[in-house]
């Protein structure tokens, strides 16, 4: 039998015994899903899940209130502060995304 016949089967029997009823987050749209491989994703989620925010998200979120500070400077010597603050963040972000996509490729 063909694997998607085989997962339809198993979905139409589980809807027939009520095993969809009551699911958390029932009737509720499904989170936007991240780019990328889904193993990557599924450890994402189970971060967030857990309160935890990884370095290249919190990296992230630092370089996008940056980017919302750096919208209101006008003083030239604080906008070059900010710039060079900023580019480091976006170093530092992609050296830790890089280290997770190579980590991820041993596996």
């Amino acid at each position: 039998m063909r694997f998607d016949k085989l997962a339809e089967r198993q979905i139409l029997k589980a809807q027939a015994e009520g095993q969809f009823e009551d699911l958390k987050g029932a009737g509720k749209p499904l989170s936007p899903q991240l780019p990328g491989d889904a193993a990557v994703a599924a450890g994402f989620r189970i971060m967030a899940e857990a309160g935890v925010l990884p370095r290249e998200m919190a990296l992230k979120k630092q370089a996008a209130e940056l980017r919302a500070r750096l919208a209101g400077l006008t003083d030239a010597a604080e906008r070059t502060a900010v710039l060079a603050e900023l580019a480091d963040i976006e170093m530092r972000r992609a050296i830790e995304e890089e280290a997770r996509r190579k980590y991820m490729q041993q596996g």
